[in-house]
């Protein structure tokens, strides 16, 4: 099997994960990365930080290791950020890996039987700091060997591309214009239990 490109002691840290929810236990470790920054798996792995987008794809990278695709779900938002998930498979259903500054943003389990599902389960606990439910559209999977020719899990430059090509693709709408204006925001116990262990600049 290849390494991709990994030092076989790198390679061991991220086959010690075994699972993905050892995958989603070792990002839960690292400190949230509020830096503007787009680090490799490998770099990731070094600097033991990561924010969504570099949490979402070092764990499709150690899904990889792992005998999974490398497979990355964009969830689009409005007056938010987007947030980026690693997708699994298991018996048909998927689940998701994430590095997230909010509580619920993170690990799902594979019971979902449709990517719509699995994207709806962000929903509820997806807002702004005003407390708007903000979620709004979710891409295609995007399988990451399409990015092999560039090093994506290895090399020491940014990989603002696979960003860009997250922005550049289409998502599909998860609401109607109607549900999004009858809107409500979050209450404050969802605000509280979201932001435990929220970071800030």
């Amino acid at each position: 099997m290849s390494n991709f490109g990994f030092t076989p002691s790198e390679l061991r840290k991220l086959r010690a994960s075994k699972s993905p929810v050892g995958i989603q236990k070792f990002l839960d470790d690292l400190p949230y990365n509020l830096s503007y920054t787009a680090r490799s798996p490998k770099k990731v792995l070094h600097d033991r930080v990561a924010s969504c987008l570099e949490g979402g794809i070092f764990a499709a990278a150690a899904l990889r290791i792992l005998g999974f695709p490398p497979l990355i779900l964009d969830l689009e938002a409005e007056q938010d950020t987007d947030h980026v998930v690693a997708i699994f498979k298991v018996r048909g259903h998927w689940g998701a890996v994430a590095k997230s500054n909010f509580t619920g943003c993170r690990y799902r389990e594979p019971v979902y039987r449709t990517l719509r599902e699995l994207a709806m389960s962000y929903f509820n606990i997806y807002f702004n700091l005003r407390g708007e439910r903000t979620l709004r559209r979710y891409s295609r999977p995007v399988n990451l060997t399409r990015f092999d020719d560039r090093n994506w899990m290895t090399t020491d430059k940014p990989i603002w591309f696979i960003a860009e090509y997250l922005c550049e693709i289409p998502h599909i709408s998860l609401l109607t214009p109607v549900m999004e204006k009858n809107l409500t925001r979050v209450d404050r116990r969802i605000l509280q239990g979201e932001m435990v262990g929220h970071r800030k600049k």
